[in-house]
């Protein structure tokens, strides 16, 4: 390749290969599946369906509910298996046979596919079962005599004509128990919506069976209650509530607390009553069982693997590669592409700095992006340091060459040392020794090697001090220079604000800010020194009344080497370095400095430190 990378290597082949892997393996696993499960795809287009199972548990549940016994049960199995085509099989819990639809005993299942008991069922087949967990057929002694059933249905006939009388249609619904009920097209008709002239309550009375069993399964509630150690202070009632699924026990007291709640043993009541109406049921119905159910006795079709089907099977894993190899090569090509002129802008010497077009959103357009971006601050970067060496070497400079100039003619015996020129020679060091120190400061400050030793430090006593090293420089000039601190607004409730800070190097920014002040604010001029707090923060102000700094050159005040005056001049002293020192210090410390000003009407630098709490003996000591 053009680019030098081994094929093994290149992103393009790395994901064809990885691409015609992936496809093998999902052509492969695929095919074995379809051979795997076909068999069973086809028993399902049949018709053997979940319908059919649960078809079968249904038929099966109202079976046992119906009989006590699973005696005659092989008839229904046949029955059931001839019409949905399954083997059907019966057991006990212990594998026992009860019943089995295939002649011959073959194995069964290894797990049944469900367990028939009507007074255990959560299954949703037949109406009215998941309500109480018991199948609604199972009715036991429940089940009115032929007699009772007669005088009922009399009965029933008699409501229905009454309600059609007026103007409400009903039909009659026969329960497993032999009950009728009236219902209308929304189901079991209420009390409420029976005309007042029919509604005379003989329909709802219990017959003498439903008195005799439903006494019965009192006394086997009273009996749960009392082994779940209930004091049974009031005397039980049990109610019946016809629906056309089957009559439900519902439990009661003989009375409710103050207020029309219910008593504190209703819920163990209502337990109680659905275990005695399985204690009571269990006599009438026949034993638990297991289901198994299978796939018959018939020959299914069976899909093999035929020369026809292994063309078929061959054919399409061919078509799935082709695809997977022309997809793969042309969204890979169209990914390297970028990656590759990215590669080429990379190599390319530093000073050219090449951009990358970026032709993608996606994650390689992004990166794009971000080389390009990264191009762009080499550039600032290059001319910043380009900048900053001219500058250092027009500092150093002019210091040296003053030195030279005057060591050079005192050597020639042209000038003789007096004191007035040593002083000035050492004026020139001492310069010189500052412009070092500014920029060793700023490059301990860049590597994050500053040293600080930070102490509870108050600001009006860091003020005052700093106002004290320039007092007399500052009256010298014919400038006044005050300070002063507004703690009335701190919302920490304290009189003085406070900053964890490096007293030093603090008093060496705020210094540096004064010293830039007096150099700037003309004779009769003030300079301000003043704190405050505001939420978290302290703001310390160094404010002027002198010539101000023009808008344009705002964004450039905290440059390296940068002066007000573009002649460079050193009239008015100061080496360029002295705002970058104070917006490093200031950073180290977790704040930031900010400056406002206006052309001929002075300057102010704002700095905002995080705020701290005293130390506790200076609480002591307020």
């Amino acid at each position: 390749m053009s680019s030098g990378i081994p094929l093994r290597k290149s992103l393009l082949v790395r994901l064809m290969i990885t691409s015609v892997l992936i496809a093998l393996c999902s052509v492969a696993a695929t095919a074995w599946l379809a051979v795997q499960t076909t068999t069973r795809a086809i028993q399902e287009e049949q018709g053997q369906v979940l319908a059919d199972d649960t078809d079968i548990l249904r038929q099966l549940s109202g079976y046992a509910a119906t009989h006590p016994s699973w005696a005659g049960v092989q008839d229904t199995v046949r029955r059931l298996s001839a019409a949905t085509g399954r083997r059907i099989a019966l057991t006990t819990a212990d594998r026992t046979p009860i019943a089995d639809s295939a002649k011959s005993r073959s194995a069964l299942p290894p797990g049944a596919a469900a367990t028939v008991d009507p007074l255990h069922t959560d299954t949703y087949s037949e109406p009215g079962a998941q309500l109480s967990g018991v199948d609604p057929r199972a009715v036991g002694p429940y089940r009115l005599t032929p007699l009772e059933r007669a005088r009922l249905g009399k009965l029933a006939t008699l409501r229905q004509k009454c309600a059609a009388r007026n103007g409400v249609d009903t039909t009659i619904t026969w329960t497993p128990s032999g009950r009728p009920v009236l219902s209308d097209e929304n189901g079991i008709l209420p009390n409420s919506s029976v005309p007042e002239v029919c509604a005379d309550g003989q329909l709802n009375t219990l017959t003498h069976t439903e008195e005799t069993a439903l006494t019965r399964l009192t006394s086997l509630a009273e009996a749960c209650l009392r082994r779940k150690d209930v004091a049974l202070l009031e005397k039980v009632f049990i109610s019946l509530e016809f629906s056309s699924q089957a009559p439900q026990p519902q439990f009661a007291l003989g009375r409710k607390d103050v207020g029309g709640h219910p008593t504190a043993i209703e819920a163990k009541g209502s337990e109680c009553v659905a275990e005695a109406r399985r204690e009571q049921l269990d006599p009438d119905v026949a034993p638990v069982a297991e289901l198994f159910l299978g796939t018959g006795d018939s020959a299914l079709p069976h899909f093999d693997m035929s020369n026809a089907n292994k063309a078929k099977i061959v054919g399409v894993t061919g078509l799935v590669l082709a695809l997977t190899v022309a997809v793969t090569a042309l969204v890979a090509t169209r990914l390297v592409r970028p990656l590759r002129a990215l590669t080429q802008a990379a190599q390319q010497p530093l000073e050219q700095h090449v951009r990358v077009p970026v032709t993608t959103r996606d994650e390689t357009g992004i990166l794009a992006l971000a080389f390009n971006e990264l191009t762009e601050r080499r550039e600032r970067m290059e001319a910043q340091r380009r900048a900053m060496v001219s500058d250092i070497a027009h500092e150093l400079r002019t210091p040296l060459t003053n030195i030279r100039g005057w060591l050079e003619v005192t050597r020639d015996g042209i000038v003789d040392p007096d004191p007035e020129l040593l002083a000035s020679l050492h004026e020139e060091a001492v310069l010189l020794q500052r412009v070092i120190d500014d920029l060793q400061d700023l490059a301990a400050a860049d590597a994050g090697t500053l040293a600080l030793h930070r102490e509870a430090v108050r600001a009006d006593e860091l003020l005052a001090q700093v106002a004290a090293a320039h007092r007399v420089g500052a009256e010298a000039a014919g400038i006044g220079l005050r300070t002063g601190t507004d703690g009335t607004s701190a919302p920490r409730g304290r009189g003085t604000a406070w900053i964890d800070a490096d007293p030093v190097r603090m008093r060496q920014a705020l210094g540096n800010l004064v010293s830039n002040a007096i150099r700037h604010t003309p004779d009769g001029g003030t300079i301000t020194l003043s704190a405050r707090e505001e939420e978290d923060q302290v703001v310390l102000e160094v404010a002027d009344t002198g010539s101000g700094i023009a808008a344009e050159d705002l964004p450039s005040v905290f440059d390296r080497f940068w002066r007000a005056e573009k002649s460079r001049s050193r009239r008015t002293g100061g080496s360029g370095l002295g705002l970058s020192i104070v917006r490093q210090l200031v950073a180290v410390h977790g704040g930031t400095v900010a400056v406002a000003s206006e052309l001929g009407a002075g300057s102010v630098f704002i700095l905002r430190l995080p705020a701290t709490d005293p130390p506790v003996d200076a609480d002591e000591l307020r």
